[in-house]
């Protein structure tokens, strides 16, 4: 369920270099336009014009026989397009629609956030707490490191999946490989990795590393707090309250996930089933699967602040301070242009979009590419979940978002 696929040491405003991880991809997929295989889930409510062009979008991207993409676009409050296009499944044939239910990959940290904003609401945690103040055998560094930087990515933590790496090596040569994916890794196991390290990869609350470490332990501290298995604490305090009766945890032999979509990557020969690897049972990082349907009931208590007040929210939706309070640009030959800024808060990252404030996640596993973003001024969100990973669903939704937004002119410089 990684998002990062390459490190990008970035330059502060200050000396102290901030070190940035993300993925995303430049190429696109095209293949040859069936429109007629794409699958409406509701009418559209959007005039047709602007139907007709969110639909040449993405109708051109799957066939009667792929893996493909649901696509739903929300506008003060209302379903303004929703539609499924090609398969969740390539053994059933089964077509994708509203309640075909997505691995989220990295857009399910917005829930594993709101978790833990639940219990500081309750008064069981504050976000100044330590690591060792959770788990009080845990490395000595761990004093240093709070639940805040935990959310907004400035741990330090080692990465769980390196260290995974570091353990199979160092095992014999004839030992069987520990982890696959029949045999995948559990969350107290990636914290147990984590109690053999002796030091942070940077002091922490210094440098800016997206890591999916600190979102499983954020999982791991919501289930030793809450004293529930983190799944059941999703369902009792969000998907449930929100009536998203399909959104699941998925935690194998214990649920299932319904009308389930399975993931895919693109062959030379075809498209081959790409779901499961040894990380895909981690689930604060990850886990979660949900469909078109109950993500527009995350959207509406989102706008509508039914889990946690205005003022509850403003940390998740406030950009990470550093010590030095330097602030971390993006560098050349990278995917953002040069100079612009990084903002995290709580599971969501806030740059904005063509000077139009945002709150976005992208989401990335074995088979899975996903896109939640919301411009919070239009009162716009726009959900792309892919069950392939040929496609760029953050490229599609922007696409979708050109046609939407007003423009905007250049802030001033005065």
């Amino acid at each position: 369920m990684r998002i990062l696929h390459q490190i990008l040491v970035l330059t502060c405003t200050a000396t102290v270099p901030v070190i940035l991880s993300i993925a995303f991809h430049a190429h696109s997929y095209k293949s040859p336009s069936k429109p007629d295989d794409s699958v409406p889930s509701t009418k559209s409510t959007a005039p047709n014009d602007i139907a007709s062009k969110i639909d040449a979008i993405f109708s051109p991207l799957t066939d009667a026989n792929s893996p493909g993409v649901a696509v739903l676009v929300i506008r003060n409050g209302k379903k303004l397009f929703e539609r499924g296009y090609g398969l969740q499944d390539l053994r059933t044939k089964t077509k994708i629609d509203q309640q075909t239910n997505s691995r989220l990959a990295s857009c399910s940290k917005q829930f594993t956030a709101t978790s833990i904003m639940l219990l500081v609401h309750d008064g069981k945690l504050r976000y100044d707490q330590k690591l060792t103040d959770i788990f009080p055998d845990f490395p000595a560094y761990g004093n240093s490191i709070s639940i805040r930087n935990l959310l907004n990515h400035t741990s330090g933590l080692p990465d769980y999946e390196e260290l995974m790496e570091q353990a199979e090596n160092n095992a014999s040569r004839n030992a069987r490989k520990k982890w696959t994916e029949a045999n995948q890794i559990q969350d107290q196991e990636v914290l147990a990795l984590l109690k053999k390290t002796s030091s942070p990869i940077f002091p922490p609350g210094t440098k800016w590393a997206y890591s999916n470490s600190g979102y499983v332990v954020l999982g791991l501290i919501v289930a030793k707090i809450s004293n529930q298995p983190f799944s059941d604490f999703l369902h009792d305090r969000i998907f449930a309250p929100l009536k998203m009766d399909h959104t699941v945890a998925y935690v194998k032999a214990k649920n299932e996930v319904p009308n389930r979509a399975y993931g895919h990557s693109k062959a030379p020969a075809g498209f081959k089933q790409t779901d499961q690897s040894s990380t895909s049972a981690t689930l604060g990082d990850g886990g979660i699967y949900s469909s078109l349907e109950d993500l527009a009931k995350w959207d509406e208590a989102l706008r509508t602040n039914k889990l946690l007040s205005k003022e509850e929210m403003q940390p998740a939706l406030t950009p990470l301070n550093r010590r030095d309070n330097s602030q971390p640009h993006w560098p050349a030959n990278s995917d953002r242009p040069e100079g612009s800024p990084v903002s995290y808060g709580f599971g969501w990252f806030l740059d904005p979009y063509k000077n139009h404030p945002r709150t976005w996640h992208y989401g990335e596993s074995i088979g899975f590419h996903t896109y939640i973003v919301r411009f919070t001024d239009e009162h716009l969100t726009i959900i792309v979940l892919c069950n392939r990973t040929d496609l760029n669903p953050e490229s599609l939704a922007l696409q979708v978002a050109d046609l939407l937004l007003p423009r905007q002119s250049a802030p001033s410089t005065k």
